[in-house]
């Protein structure tokens, strides 16, 4: 270890003193780590749960992604996974090569041919695959959530459009891509039209931007008994993913939840932590957190530094934890070529262990978790985050190497101290627990290290380089 003298001044002081480890520091007793831990089922929490991605962009095999998905629900409830996120389930204007992202049917989730569909599946299946899927998630007590995309829409037919003064696809009946017959449109169901001009929303596709100031659109989207958000909840689907939020207004989102209830989501893709909490305060809804993510995205890669984690309110989750959806990669981050949006494939352990040892509802990316370099890890820091990953937060230390963060438990959980080293040397760090006489073992498996507590719960801990350590109480 380090000299005595060192680590007595850092007590002393009452504060943290970090050091690089040395040679020495592998000579502490490393045997027998697997023995110490507790069990940590016990501390399962109430309220435990974490959501899957169930997708990634153009999942193959086409029509049979619901059938995949269903052949993974066993594991990832176990894993203790408690909703999964899919696709848009209507028919899009590209077929069966849509993402669900070009929406034209929301009424046809595999049952028309129309866009080339002859077999009438989406690119996922199956309306009768997808009932099966939803119908085992629920078996196995996990809930699913439906991607919304009602900001725009794709693949209707050509019709004159008198605000425009110009031909637009803004047709959708029997003929032109609405096969199902519900919900047909035409141009003054889109902007411009006899009640707006436009919303308070970003374009996406100007000419066929659904106008939800039009009493008819939103009947059909969530007001009526066969709306499309009755129809699905009528195939099983638990909740909501809103795509794209900056499109429409917040009180869209807010009318749809209040009509038909059931947990939602917002993207509003935006790493300012003061937009996302405006959105969630006049939606009333949850939010993806793309504060954090781009936070943990800087600290990690651009610029290698870990102070700004330790910052105060520059995620949503550190203003509203139960309102924050956080995540490390989904569909778009992880297809775009910039790669100041997306975390490096090297870092997202790093990432992972962040997110599931801090607050927040935390998301899985399919990908990731599939991936068999890291399926194990992932699946142990879910058991951690469902488990000792509770109580107060307090930032210990935070530098450009070095990220240590305290949870504080509650009743007889112990909580946990969470410590990300990204230096090129092994660190330690000497600080006061709130565990007295106790031995300490890293639950993350990094650190084969057995650190003890004294009668002030004053003790050592460490980070391998470019790793992190989970240290709680043994058993």
């Amino acid at each position: 270890m380090k000299s005595t003298l060192l680590i007595g001044a850092c007590i002393a002081i009452f504060s943290g003193c970090s050091n690089d480890d040395d040679a020495s520091n592998n000579q502490e007793a490393e045997a027998g780590q697997e023995d110490l831990k507790m069990d940590l089922t016990p501390f399962i929490k109430a309220d435990a749960g974490v959501l899957m991605q169930a997708f990634y962009w153009d999942v193959e095999p086409i029509g049979g992604w619901y059938d995949e998905v269903s052949s993974k629900i066993e594991d990832w409830a176990a894993a203790g996974i408690n909703r999964i996120w899919l696709p848009a389930p209507g028919k899009g204007a590209s077929g069966q090569f849509s993402m669900g992202y070009d929406p034209m049917d929301y009424f046809d989730v595999g049952e028309f041919s129309q866009r080339g569909s002859e077999n009438k599946e989406t690119r996922f299946g199956s309306r009768e695959e997808l009932e099966n899927l939803i119908q085992k998630s629920h078996d196995n007590d996990i809930e699913v959530i439906a991607d919304i995309v009602m900001g725009h829409n794709s693949g209707g037919g050509l019709q004159y459009n008198p605000y425009r003064d110009a031909e637009v696809y803004s047709l959708f009946d029997e003929e032109n891509g609405n096969a199902s017959g519900k919900f047909n449109r035409n141009f003054e169901h889109f902007h411009p039209n006899a009640i707006v001009d436009a919303d308070e929303g970003a374009l996406f596709f100007a000419e066929t931007d659904l106008s939800h100031a039009v009493p008819y659109v939103q009947e059909w989207l969530w007001g009526r008994d066969d709306s499309v958000a009755e129809f699905y909840k009528s195939l099983g689907f638990d909740g909501w993913r809103f795509d794209y939020v900056k499109s429409f207004a917040p009180k869209w989102v807010k009318a749809w939840n209040d009509k038909v209830g059931g947990f939602s989501v917002g993207e509003n893709f935006d790493g300012n932590q003061q937009v996302l909490k405006d959105w969630v305060d006049a939606s009333g809804s949850p939010a993806f957190d793309f504060a954090c993510f781009y936070r943990l995205e800087e600290s990690l890669d651009r610029n290698k530094d870990l102070t700004a984690l330790g910052e105060e309110g520059n995620m949503l989750r550190k203003i509203y934890p139960d309102k924050a959806v956080t995540f490390t990669a989904n569909h778009d981050t992880e297809k775009d070529e910039n790669t100041n949006n997306n975390i490096s494939y090297a870092n997202k352990l790093l990432a992972y262990a962040y997110m599931l040892t801090h607050d927040g509802y935390p998301t899985i990316f399919y990908l990731d978790y599939e991936n068999e370099s890291f399926k194990k890890q992932i699946q142990n820091l879910i058991l951690i985050n469902s488990t000792i990953a509770t109580g107060d937060i307090e930032i210990i230390e935070a530098n450009k190497d070095e990220y240590i963060m305290k949870r504080n438990g509650s009743g007889d959980n112990p909580g946990l101290i969470f410590y990300m080293n990204i230096s090129n040397n092994t660190k330690q760090y000497t600080m006061q627990t709130n565990w007295e006489n106790k031995t300490l073992v890293d639950y993350a498996n990094n650190s084969k290290i057995t650190p003890s507590t004294d009668a002030e719960g004053n003790t050592t801990i460490y980070a391998k380089a470019g790793s992190f350590s989970i240290w709680s109480i043994s058993k």
